[in-house]
Order: structure tokens, then C-alpha cells, then sequence
């Protein structure tokens, strides 16, 4: 609360601004708590830098007349709006007010929400919306829907622009998802965050099926089924910790490089671990994400959609102070097959780092695409198309490490020469080929196999063959699709030296409006 002043005039707006900050009042502030939420200017105090939070639309009040709703009007409406800093670089804000009319949306509070990111767009800043809302003022009627469409707008007018993130903390149903869903990373807190199109009741209605909030559309469920939430925490206060994190890999808009970060990790660290980390036995699993720990600066990844579509590993991390994108397959789960979840996941995320100059770093460990009836039918023809598109399209740089297989169309999809790679690289356990030895030998000599007296001691035989032949990087390598094969303990001086040289490049795709990606 401000000091008081004997001067009436700045008495008053005191009194208005203490009013404003008041929300709903502290009865449904203390419910807030109860339920273990906080209050929308609790959680911008939390999210940015102490002190740099600068509130506008403080006195906005809203204009509807129906259903007695004019007998109520707080200023501010349900909706606290402004900007500030998140480690002094510029951001802007919009937190919904669950203690004014349940933080539903209404003509004015779209207003609010549309001004600050109207903001946002023309200063070239981060959007942050913090969502905690009822859904739609049905008092207000049409008008509601109308400020929903306004908003969905802006964030398509702001997409690959300046990066937008959604944290959800409270309800977000109905229409209202499709904000969140329309920016770059969204943000849940496990057990209080929820997000669906119809609720339980509608749900039941419809369908017949009893299923609870959580089960609908907690933060888990969308964690690790549905893929629309890109991190989940268990508070809070750690949810906007990671929000300010992921922020640091970020530039503040698209015509700006990501920020560069002072490392005491040297550039040109040897890993010898990593010479032994790929198994002889090429059917055998490793954790890609040890890989990454050893290699990145500090052994510090930021995991973007942890437990969805885990056969592939995307996130961002350092190297050598310089933030890249790193979208790797993962061994461990799924022999890092490409399927339809996994497709779309890293496609994304390309798509995003391209958007906003952020290289990509590319580990490959590939056996091909899942196969099977789900697969076909569910459309990982146009999945993997995505990928493919993605990766071609992007024109930052792309560096590629394979580490083990690279197989069939898959070794094309992740990032090869052939889609504009600029450095790809190989470990000595690479292999490249069309298919698995195994595999490729049932086709190749069917009939010598049908022939032989052994035929399990002749396919040994012809596999091993083979697999001298062409499960390895060199042939490859003599055709120029790898620049080189190095020593996985080089690995890191490698890369931060294909970064540096790469620092300047500039590529672009013919003109036209936008290409028609399969979605």
C-alpha cells in the first residue's frame, strides 16, 4: 500500500490503485490459497524480476448491463496486465484474476489482454499470458466469443514473431484452449492446472463415460498422452522458475540471435566416456540423454515434453555459451523408432528454433519408422512428412552427429546432407544403410537362403558380410553426405567449432507466401 498523502487528488487514486489490487476481495483471495493457488499478482511478482513490473488498465471496468452484473465492478476487471523483466530483459504479461467473476473473459478483459499483446508485437518482447479462468462471461454473451477470437488472432499474428508462452494454472476449457494451444510452449501445475474443450458433466452428458477432471485433462495427461503440455511441474513457484529458464535460450523476437551465456566449461573438453557409451551390440540400448550430459556446457538440458513421444529427445542447452536446439532419438524407449507422436513433436520444435534462430543440433540413432496397422492408418505417412518438411525448410544452422543407426528413409528425414545439413558428422559406430543387415539380407539372397543346407549358418554369414560392407559411416563418407568421421571423445571441440564457423551463415527458401506443410 502506498504512503498516505494529505493532497486529496492523489489520496483518491491511491485509494482506486489499492482497490484495484484488492481483486475480488479477501475472502475469495483467501478461498485462492485455500486451494492451493496463487493470485494473479502473487504469480507476476513471482515470475519476474523484483521491482520491474509495470501495471496498465488498472481502472478498466467493464460495461454490461444484463443480469445485475452492473452492480458489481471492480477496476481492473479479471484480468492484471503490464510488463516487466525476467533477468533484465523486457517482457510483457497478462495474468487472469479467478477472484473477479472467476476470471472469466468478457469484453474488457480481451481488451486488456489484446493491448498487451498488441505491445508486445510492436516492441519485439516475449508474451507471457498466466491462465486461471472460468471460461467465457456468458452474461456478456456473443461479445465474450468475439474477445476470444480477437485474442486467437494476435497469437497467430505473433507466432514465429516473438516467442508466446501459455502457464496454466487453474481451469482453461472450452474455446479458451485454443490460445494456449496457438503459442510456442505451454506450462501446467500437476494437480491444480486443467485444460479440455467439454468438462466431466458435458463429457458424461455425451459419451457416458465417468472421468474426473484430472483424468480429462490434468497436467499429466496432457504431460504425457495428449502432448499439449510442453513442461509440467508440482508448484507453482517452480512452474514460473522454469519459465524464466527456458526464457534465458530465447531471443526476444525473430529478427534477434538467442542469448549467449559466459561458460567456464572449456570448448575443448574431452569426453573419453563417450568412446565406449555406444554398445557393440547394436541391438542393445543407451540413454541418448548421456550422450547429451556429457557434451553440452555443464551438463545442463532443458527437456521440452519430457514424457510424450519419448523415442525422441528435444530440448535446448549450451554449447560453448551458444543455445541450440537439440532433437536426438532415443534409444532407450522404442529402439528410437519414428512414429506418429514422435514425428510431430521434434517437428515442432524444429519449426520453433527456426523461427527463431536457434541452431540445430541433430543426434541420430535410428532404425526407421514404426511399422504396423495403427501406424498406417493413423497417418505416419503424413506424421513423418512433417518431420521432413521441418528440417528441409529450416535454414539456421544444422549440425548432425550420427551415433549408431541410420537407417532407410529415416536416415533422410533427420536432418541429413541432402536436406541442407551443413555439418554432419559420424561416429566410427555409425551405420548407414538402407535397412538392418538382417533385414536387408532376407531380401537380397531370398533364394540363396531358400537353397542352402544351413540356412541359419548362411544368413549368419551374409549378415556379418554385409555388415562389413555397409553397416558403418564410410561409404558414406566417400560420397561427401558425411564431412567427416571423428572421435566421440572429440565430440564437443567439434561441434562448438562447426557452431562458431556457422555463426554467420545465411540461407533462404524461394519467395512465396508460406509452403503448405501436411498438416
Amino acid at each position: 500500500m502506498a504512503e498516505k498523502t494529505k493532497n486529496p487528488r492523489i489520496q483518491e487514486l491511491q485509494e482506486k490503485k489499492d482497490l484495484s489490487r484488492q481483486g475480488g476481495g479477501s475472502e475469495k483471495i483467501k478461498k485462492q490459497h485455500q486451494i492451493g493457488r496463487l493470485t494473479a499478482r502473487e504469480r507476476i511478482d513471482l515470475l519476474l524480476d523484483k521491482g520491474s513490473y509495470r501495471e496498465i488498465d488498472a481502472f478498466v471496468e467493464h460495461r454490461t448491463t444484463d443480469f445485475g452484473i452492473d452492480k458489481t465492478k471492480i477496476p481492473g476487471d479479471s484480468v492484471v496486465t503490464g510488463w516487466g523483466t525476467i533477468n533484465n530483459r523486457l517482457v510483457y504479461v497478462f495474468s487472469q484474476d479467478f477472484t473477479v467473476f472467476g476470471g472469466s473473459l468478457g469484453e474488457v478483459h480481451a481488451e486488456k489482454v489484446v493491448k498487451v499483446m498488441d505491445m508486445a508485437l510492436k516492441n519485439g518482447a516475449p508474451i507471457i499470458g498466466i491462465n486461471d479462468s472460468g471460461g467465457a462471461r456468458i452474461q456478456e454473451g456473443v461479445v465474450s466469443l468475439g474477445g476470444y477470437a480477437d485474442i486467437f488472432l494476435r497469437n497467430t499474428l505473433c507466432s514465429g514473431v516473438i516467442p508466446q508462452i501459455s502457464v496454466i494454472m487453474g481451469p482453461c476449457a472450452g474455446g479458451a484452449v485454443y490460445s494456449p494451444a496457438l503459442t510456442d510452449f505451454i506450462f501446467m501445475v500437476r494437480g491444480s492446472s486443467f485444460m479440455f474443450i467439454t468438462g466431466p458433466e458435458v463429457v458424461k452428458t455425451v459419451t457416458h463415460e465417468e472421468v474426473t477432471f484430472e483424468e480429462l485433462g490434468g497436467a499429466d495427461v496432457h504431460a504425457e498422452k495428449s502432448g499439449v503440455c510442453h513442461i509440467v511441474s508440482d508448484t507453482e513457484a517452480n512452474t514460473l522458475f522454469l519459465v524464466r529458464k527456458l526464457l534465458s535460450y530465447l531471443p526476444q523476437n525473430n529478427m534477434e540471435d538467442p542469448p549467449y551465456a559466459l561458460t567456464d566449461d572449456s570448448p575443448l573438453r574431452r569426453e573419453p566416456a563417450l568412446d565406449t557409451i555406444v554398445p557393440d551390440d547394436p541391438s542393445r540400448p543407451y540413454d541418448i540423454k548421456d550422450v547429451i550430459g556429457l557434451l553440452v556446457d555443464g551438463g545442463e538440458f532443458f527437456e521440452i515434453q519430457e514424457a510424450y513421444a519419448r523415442n525422441i529427445v528435444v530440448g535446448f542447452a549450451r554449447l560453448g555459451g551458444h543455445s541450440v536446439g537439440i532433437i536426438a532419438n532415443q534409444p532407450a524407449y522404442l529402439a528410437g523408432v519414428l512414429d506418429i507422436d514422435c514425428s510431430e513433436k521434434a517437428g515442432r520444435f524444429v519449426r520453433f528454433c527456426d523461427a527463431f534462430n536457434i541452431p540445430l543440433l541433430t543426434f541420430v540413432d535410428v532404425p526407421g519408422f514404426l511399422p504396423g496397422l495403427d501406424q498406417e492408418h493413423g497417418g505416419i505417412i503424413r506424421s513423418g512428412a512433417k518431420l521432413l518438411f521441418a528440417y528441409s525448410e529450416a535454414t539456421v544452422p544444422k549440425i548432425t552427429l550420427i551415433t549408431r543407426k541410420a537407417y532407410g528413409g529415416a536416415y533422410d528425414v533427420m536432418s541429413s546432407k541432402h536436406l541442407r545439413g551443413d555439418i554432419n558428422l559420424a561416429w566410427p559406430s555409425a551405420e548407414i544403410a538402407v535397412m538392418g543387415p538382417e533385414g536387408a539380407v532376407n531380401i537380397i539372397f531370398r533364394k540363396e537362403l531358400a537353397k542352402a543346407k544351413d540356412p541359419d549358418k548362411k544368413r549368419a554369414e551374409l549378415v556379418e558380410e554385409y555388415r562389413k560392407k555397409f553397416a558403418n559411416p564410410y561409404v558414406a563418407a566417400s560420397r561427401g553426405y558425411i564431412d567427416d568421421v571423428i572421435e566421440p571423445s572429440t565430440t564437443r571441440a567439434r561441434l562448438i567449432n562447426a557452431l562458431e564457423m556457422l555463426s554467420h551463415k545465411r540461407d533462404s527458401n524461394p519467395a512465396k507466401k508460406h509452403g503448405n506443410i501436411p498438416l
